[in-house]
């Protein structure tokens, strides 16, 4: 079984130098125009020299009313051109390979942030939203396109589509969020047509020059597991992507649907031909011996998330002592500012995932 430290080749975009990939990690770090902040340019080259194979940054929002948070990263005008460029030099610089992960936070858009009525597949009368037109759902597809290519004169290797955690594409995916009666909804052929326009069209505007990944989560949020399954499927199918990378909440929990029982969540997508796609992981790994356990069952990258923040240089440390044990959670606001995690991203860890003590 390869090694945390085996380089890694993709069908398209260079190689990892290892198979550690930082995870897309909310942080609020970036202006409210959604350009880059010098604290965020900061904590994702830390990352990057500190030994990650793939650096990917937090979800970017590719239409102002698919901002999610307050804080996150715009890709939407090319008034984001410069710091991208900046941020794209800079982690090229460490010897890292870089991804944007592309958003659309769709019902889950706070309207008192986006100064709109939020939207997504259908109407949604517990956050307000409503249903995209067709003609919308087009224009979301092309916007999608415009921000990879963006991407892409920024100088990063690839892009991430975020189809997880019950955001637009997830909403879509969803039948629980997706009712809609035209060529977008009814079947999971439909309800996935939106997100494999995306993809087609990523390929076409950009070429086989950049990488493009894929961001699923099979439980919560209205998605079911042989749906999960099958999206998966069709992915590696349809040959023009690179990566799927699974968000499993726990790497190693049994499924929650009735039916899979004596199995993991895990093996459900290690089990399925991947042909050249490559599978990250991200979901609990704490650990060197976490890590070290996906990669055995078959895994070829491992994202960190949490221990990432915590360790700027987990990688460095692990290859350096194969018995490095990572600092145990919650951790001083001392650690972290010398980890290079700005004040306000800081009081988020704080608020929002008790990652933070006295």
């Amino acid at each position: 079984m390869p090694s945390l430290f085996e380089p890694l080749t993709f069908r398209r975009g260079p190689a990892l130098r290892n198979r550690a990939m930082l995870a897309p990690l909310t942080n609020q770090q970036s202006h409210p125009d959604g350009t880059l902040s010098d604290e965020e340019i900061h904590f994702l080259t830390m990352r990057g020299a500190g030994g990650f194979g793939l650096t990917m940054t937090a979800a970017a929002h590719v239409q102002h009313g698919g901002q999610g948070f307050p804080g996150q990263l715009g890709v939407f005008d090319d008034r984001h051109l410069p710091g991208l460029e900046c941020l794209a030099s800079a982690l090229a610089a460490t010897g890292t390979v870089s991804y944007v992960q592309l958003h659309h936070a769709g019902m889950r858009s706070p309207a008192e942030l986006i100064g709109s009525t939020p939207v997504s597949a259908s109407d949604d009368p517990a956050t307000g939203a409503r249903a995209l037109t067709t003609a919308e759902v087009e224009q979301v597809v092309d916007d999608f396109v415009a921000a990879a290519r963006r991407v892409q004169q920024a100088g990063f290797h690839g892009v991430e589509l975020h189809g997880a955690h019950g955001y637009l594409i997830g909403q879509f995916l969803a039948a629980e969020t997706n009712r809609r009666t035209d060529r977008y909804g009814g079947s999971l052929e439909n309800r996935s047509r939106m997100l494999f326009e995306i993809i087609d069209g990523v390929r076409a505007a950009c070429g086989e020059e950049l990488a493009v990944a894929v961001r699923l989560s099979p439980e919560r949020f209205g998605m079911v597991l042989a749906e999960a399954r099958e999206i998966f499927a069709a992915l590696v199918d349809g040959g023009a992507i690179d990566m799927i990378d699974m968000s499993l909440w726990d790497s190693f929990k049994a499924p929650a649907e009735a039916g899979y029982e004596g199995t993991t969540l895990l093996e459900q997508f290690t089990s399925l031909p991947r042909g050249e796609v490559r599978l990250a992981v991200a979901g609990r790994l704490v650990t060197p011996a976490h890590i070290a356990e996906v990669l055995e069952r078959g895994v070829d990258v491992a994202v960190l998330g949490r221990m990432a923040i915590v360790h700027h240089d987990y990688v460095e440390q692990l290859a350096a002592d194969p018995e490095f044990m990572p600092a145990t959670l919650p951790v001083p606001r001392a650690h972290l500012a010398a980890e290079g995690v700005s004040p306000v991203f800081i009081d988020y860890l704080a608020a929002s995932f008790r990652m933070v003590g006295d």
